[in-house]
């Protein structure tokens, strides 16, 4: 294994900026690896998770969100924050339920991904759902989407065209595209 420790920042100091009811932001003093001092800010996230619904048809479950700090409203697949103490793949299944009304008989976890690493320690677990079936959304309060369906190619066109420029989703897609041409295998499970 390298030794790393030419690239290690060290906590000197750290302050609290913001404590929201989602949020919590902080910037620390650090000293860098030559021994000079500087600042970080960053946020703390509880992580979250994502789904990739896939229907019997080989079309994939996506929702339209309207996202307030982009403005705009967005091409996503299924997520959601984990609660505290919350096991992953339950937070999976309870999202999918919650803004789809899906439920799957199988799951395959796919990877984690780390959407904005230069200044939050939010992670997105990726989960893929196969055999659903359809119930009726129980979205949160204060929450609004719709939700669609769209063929991986669809998915993928978007990608490619701007239409979709979400992380966890272009994430998501790359994921699809790798498991779908059967280079990355899942472990799929009841």
């Amino acid at each position: 294994m390298a030794d790393d420790s030419h690239l290690i920042e060290t906590k000197v100091a750290s302050q609290e900026i913001l404590k929201g009811r989602f949020l919590h932001a902080f910037r620390d003093t650090v000293r860098l690896p030559d021994g000079t001092e500087t600042t970080r800010e960053y946020v703390i996230h509880p992580g979250a998770v994502m789904v990739i619904p896939m229907l019997d048809d080989g079309r994939l479950v996506l929702e339209r969100q309207f996202r307030y700090p982009m403005g705009a409203v967005m091409i996503e697949f299924p997520a959601g924050k984990l609660d505290p103490g919350e096991d992953r793949l339950a937070c999976a299944k309870r999202e999918l339920l919650e803004e789809t009304g899906y439920t799957a008989a199988e799951w395959a976890r796919a990877g984690v991904l780390n959407p904005v690493i230069s200044y939050s320690t939010e992670f997105i677990e990726v989960w893929f759902a196969r055999g659903l079936n359809q119930g009726q959304a129980a979205l949160d309060a204060g929450e609004f989407l719709e939700v669609f369906a769209a063929t991986p190619a669809e998915l993928l066109a978007w990608c490619r065209d701007g239409r979709v420029t979400d992380a966890k989703t272009l994430t998501g897609a790359l994921w699809l595209q790798n498991v779908l041409s059967g280079e990355w295998v899942l472990d799929w499970r009841s």
